[in-house]
């Protein structure tokens, strides 16, 4: 018999940019905020362009992912910015090989 597999409460935080003082400040004040969890980050900064991967816990969030997605998004075009943030399994299957 197997089990139910458990819905997964982890996003992926993507950030891509010119490289600029505080970004890296500014998305986790912003999650801070919002009470979501900071699993994991892993940032480069490659020639003069800052990239970030996040992995999030958004269970004890207080907002949806889709009001977190759109707001970061929204606030990083602001700072020139792509912020996209994803469900761990739309994510997951996206990148599968």
């Amino acid at each position: 018999m197997t089990l139910p597999r458990e819905e997964s409460n982890r996003a992926i935080i993507t950030v891509i940019g010119r490289d600029q003082i505080g970004i890296i400040a500014w998305v986790s004040t912003r999650l801070a905020e919002y009470n979501v969890n900071i699993l994991d980050i892993s940032q480069t900064i490659l020639d003069e362009f800052f990239t970030m991967i996040m992995v999030v816990d958004m269970k004890p969030a207080a907002l949806e992912l889709v009001v977190l997605a759109n707001t970061l998004e929204q606030e990083g075009l602001k700072r020139g910015l792509q912020v996209k943030v994803q469900h761990e399994d739309i994510f997951t299957f996206m990148h599968r090989i």
